[in-house]
């Protein structure tokens, strides 16, 4: 009996002490936290494990999440959902059922994951779009964009905007009754920087005659070139995405060469020939006083030539929309920017807000000092948080009174 004891007591506090994670006392329900913190951490262990083993790809074994929390397209009495495909991307398509007299709005939702992991049949992204169609009564075209590590930059932005592109036709607005001047892109994370860089390339394509109301950017990433910012540092080991994990879904985008994502993770990826570009993410200049703390701003230590001719999408504004020009930047539409503090992309989210407002684009940027990346999803599981209700009613009041 009393090695029984001893052995549960053991294992008791193992499993403790491998859920305790330190979370800021700012953070509402720390206890739930912990047990996401704990269970993103077990999955991240398990695909490392499994890619050890040559068993998959350390993103196939994130992946398994996406199957766990897939739901089918199930309609309910608000909202017709269907899966479609729209200039042969797949999507999830959302359609109030309701009466409604007169045009609908319209939501082109680009979902979050590293570029690597996700789907638009997440429990998560299916009830944030389920309840973005009712609430706003609009349709909403959540895309289902092919991921890395088996499809590399540019495809995730090219099949994004293949369906926005698509969808902004007269013929297919008018067939779903979408009202033209009532169009907006929205995504969170890698979804974040899907919707700024497409709202950015729309600009320049003259194909494209109907021009966006609105885009969302919820908690993005928007640059590849300091990966030392404050937040950064300061989140290197917060809830969710790490810094780690940011720079190793940032170098999967591009590549598996291990030798981009060690050039990251140093912070020396960036050739001296593409300086001129860290003005666009110089945080002495961009951030508020209140965050640049005991921070001290260093000049670049410039890396390997190499690496950015051989994987030159690093540099790309396409994946990367800070780094666009301040002229690139002006006719941007009406933009709504959420960041978190306790966040790695906290700093990405607040420079590209600065840089929207300098640029004349009328911006709100709206910051949850008590929350941490990837919050506003877990609106719909066995660890609830009000905190995710809280994001989640901001955002959808912030479109109901802009769109």
């Amino acid at each position: 009996m009393g090695a029984k004891l001893l052995c549960l007591f053991l294992v008791s506090a193992l499993v403790a002490y491998y859920i305790y994670t330190p979370i800021p006392e700012d953070i509402g329900e720390p206890w739930k936290v912990m047990l996401i913190a704990a269970s993103f951490r077990a999955l991240g262990h398990l695909a490392a494990a499994a890619e050890q083993l040559r068993l998959m790809h350390y993103m196939e074994g994130l992946m398994l999440l996406t199957a766990v929390e897939y739901v089918g397209p199930t309609s309910d009495e608000n909202v017709t959902v269907t899966d479609t495909e729209f200039s042969n991307v797949a999507v999830r398509l959302y359609v109030p059922r309701r009466s409604f007299d007169g045009l609908r709005r319209a939501v082109i939702y680009f979902h979050g994951g590293g570029w690597c992991v996700g789907s638009t049949g997440m429990k998560s992204y299916d009830h944030l779009t389920r309840w973005t169609s009712n609430m706003l009564n609009a349709v909403v075209v959540s895309v289902n964009y092919r991921l890395a590590p088996k499809y590399r930059f540019p495809i995730q932005f090219e099949d994004v905007y293949s369906v926005t592109k698509f969808f902004l036709q007269s013929s297919v607005l008018s067939e779903y009754g979408v009202d033209p001047d009532r169009v907006c892109v929205a995504g969170d994370s890698a979804g974040g920087n899907l919707a700024a860089a497409v709202a950015q390339q729309l600009l320049e394509d003259s194909e494209v005659k109907i021009k966006l109301k609105a885009q969302a950017l919820l908690y993005p990433a928007l640059q590849t070139l300091d990966l030392n910012l404050p937040s950064y540092q300061e989140n290197e080991h917060k809830p969710i995405l790490s810094r780690p994990l940011m720079i190793k879904f940032w170098s999967e985008y591009f590549t598996s060469d291990s030798s981009l994502r060690e050039a990251m993770a140093s912070n020396r990826h960036v050739p001296v020939e593409s300086g001129h570009l860290f003005q666009f993410v110089n945080w002495s200049n961009l951030l508020p006083e209140e965050l640049k703390k005991d921070h001290v701003y260093t000049s670049p230590t410039y890396g390997s030539t190499e690496l950015a001719q051989k994987y030159p999408g690093f540099l790309d504004t396409r994946a990367a929309p800070l780094l666009a020009s301040d002229a690139q930047l002006r006719g941007l539409p009406l933009t709504y920017v959420l960041t978190c503090n306790h966040d790695v992309l906290r700093d990405d989210g607040i420079m590209y807000a600065e840089r929207l407002r300098a640029a004349g684009v009328l911006v709100t940027h709206d910051h949850a000092k008590d929350a941490f990346h990837g919050a506003m999803m877990f609106v719909l599981s066995p660890a609830e948080l009000a905190l995710g209700h809280r994001l989640l009613n901001r955002y959808i009041g912030w479109l109901n009174e802009n769109l």
